[in-house]
This record gives C-alpha cells, sequence and structure tokens, in this order.
C-alpha cells in the first residue's frame, strides 16, 4: 500500500516537473531564439568574415590576418579613430558622472516638485540618443543657430560654426553625451537613499561638516555605484555611433571621427564587410581591456563592506 501511494507521487511529481519545464521552454524560447539567430550567430559569423575578403556582393574569400595587417599598417583612419573615441570616452564619461551625481545630491532633498524634477532630469536620456535631438543639436551649434544668438543676446559676438572648427567639435559632442545623464542621476539617487541617516548624525556630533561628510561617508559608499555606472558607461563611450554620425559624419577632417563610425563606413559604404568585421573584433579587445582592468583595480579602491 505505502509502496504503490510512493509511486503515485513520483509519478505525478515527475508529470509536475514536465509540465513546469515544458512551460519554462515556451516561455523563454523568444530569448533563446533572440540570442542565437541575433546575437550567437552573426558573432560567429563575424569572426570568419574578419579573416576573409567579404564584399557582401561576392562569397567570401578567406585571406588570413590580412585584414589586421591593413589595419595598423596601412589605415590611417583606424588610429584617428581610435584616438577620437578613447579621447570621447575618457573625457565625457567623467563628466558625465560627476553631474549626474551633483544633481542626485540636490534632488535627494524631497520637496513637492521632486518627481516632477526627477523626470525631467531623466527625460534627455530618453530622447538624447534621437535623431530628432541629433539634428537640432546640429542646428544650435551653427553659425546662425541658437548657441551663437544667445552669445549675441548676452553681447559676445560670436560667428563660429562650432561643429565645422577642428578645436571645438569634438567638445560639442561631448556635451550632448553630458546633457544625457538622466539614468546615472536615477542610479546615484538610488545608493544615496540606501546610506543610512545614522552615520551622518554621528559624524555632526564628532563635528564633521558637509564637505568633510561627503568625502569620509557619503563617496566611499558610492563606489560599488560609481564602479557599475564607470563600467556600463565607458563601454557606452566606446561604441558611440549616432553622434558622430548623424551631426558631423565624423567631420572636419575627422575629428569627430569615432571608431564605429568608421566600422560602419568600411561595411555598409565601401562594402568592405571582412574589414569592418576585423575592427569589431579589435573593439571587442579594447572593451575587454579595460573592463579587465577596472575589476583587477576595484579592490583598490570600491568599499565592499566590512571593516
Amino acid at each position: 500500500m505505502n509502496s504503490s501511494l510512493s509511486q503515485g507521487r513520483k509519478g505525478s511529481l515527475r508529470e509536475w516537473l514536465c509540465r513546469d519545464s515544458v512551460a519554462g521552454v515556451v516561455c523563454t524560447m523568444p530569448f533563446i531564439i533572440g540570442l542565437v539567430f541575433f546575437l550567437i550567430v552573426p558573432m560567429l559569423l563575424s569572426g570568419y568574415y574578419a579573416f576573409c575578403d567579404y564584399n557582401i556582393l561576392a562569397p567570401a574569400r578567406w585571406v588570413g590576418l590580412k585584414n589586421f595587417v591593413r589595419m595598423f599598417t596601412a589605415d590611417a583612419k583606424f588610429t584617428k579613430s581610435l584616438e577620437v573615441t578613447l579621447f570621447y570616452a575618457f573625457v565625457s564619461v567623467p563628466l558625465r558622472l560627476t553631474f549626474a551625481l551633483a544633481v542626485a545630491m540636490i534632488l535627494l532633498r524631497n520637496s513637492r516638485l521632486t518627481g516632477l524634477y526627477r523626470a525631467a532630469y531623466y527625460l534627455p536620456s530618453i530622447i538624447g540618443g534621437s535623431v530628432a535631438v541629433a539634428i537640432l543639436w546640429k542646428r544650435m551649434f551653427a553659425i546662425d543657430g541658437t548657441f551663437n544668438a544667445v552669445l549675441g543676446i548676452l553681447g559676445v559676438e560670436s560667428k563660429i560654426a562650432w561643429l565645422g572648427n577642428v578645436s571645438t567639435a569634438i567638445w560639442m559632442l561631448i556635451l550632448l553625451s553630458v546633457w544625457q545623464f538622466g539614468s546615472s542621476m536615477l542610479i546615484f539617487l538610488s545608493s544615496l537613499k540606501q546610506i543610512p541617516q545614522t552615520l551622518y548624525e554621528a559624524a555632526r556630533v564628532d563635528g564633521a561638516i558637509g564637505i568633510q561628510q561627503f568625502f569620509r561617508i557619503t563617496l566611499p559608499l558610492l563606489t560599488p555605484t560609481i564602479f557599475f555606472n564607470l563600467v556600463m558607461q565607458m563601454i557606452n563611450g566606446f561604441l558611440a555611433f549616432s553622434q558622430s554620425y548623424i551631426i558631423t559624419q565624423g567631420k572636419p577632417m575627422n575629428s569627430t571621427l569615432f571608431y564605429v563610425v568608421h566600422m560602419y563606413q568600411q561595411g555598409f559604404e565601401f562594402f568592405k564587410a571582412g574589414y569592418a568585421s576585423a575592427l569589431a573584433w579589435i573593439m571587442l579587445l579594447i572593451i575587454g581591456a579595460f573592463t579587465g582592468f577596472l575589476f583587477l583595480t576595484k579592490r583598490f579602491w570600491v568599499y565592499e563592506g566590512g571593516a
């Protein structure tokens, strides 16, 4: 009797697990299909084409390391685009995170309009990467644009084409990137709310003023969030595309030629898909190396808790 009950329970358990497994597979199938056909397969094909002479219109022809040799010895735009991208990422990301943290500190104080302020500051992160904003930004900094008009109202005569000047064009794109600080700001704001107020109360009792509290309490406890934002935003900085492609097309004199724009031009304008694939894999290695470096240095400056 007991054995038959035990077998019945085992059978019902198997049926339940089977039904649960089928439901799980069915629910995750769209993600699995997307992962395989839109990520894994393209990456494998790209890895193969990186060693081929492939122009999309004709079958790929294996050439070994020719694309990589050309990249480092015969492509001046590769070096220039890498230089521009690194400058853009290493300047814009710290500025964006600093500005985001400053605004988060301000918004930490509750008021009736706090929710409205948070939504308003987050809005640029939603629309900042759109084509419409890129075109608007291009018009704002034209010779007859809004920026020069405002300078004229303030008594400063300016006829500079800010996006057409080699020394200022990249800074206009950096300014656009800093303006899109909303997502980092919300993450900082969430982390700031998790810091116990008792720490600040104890610091005030010990006579610590605001700036001392920030550097001794707030900043150390925010280092895990800073690390997360830094990694994510640096990756986004290395992969920046629309700002350059829509606003400047890499001009003037390739001073705003981002690496991904150069890769896109090689693959879809010059139909050198094999060479573009090689460029993509080099960028993947650069991002991997930089991210690995950040993780190696994490233990020296990121507070993980404990003594």
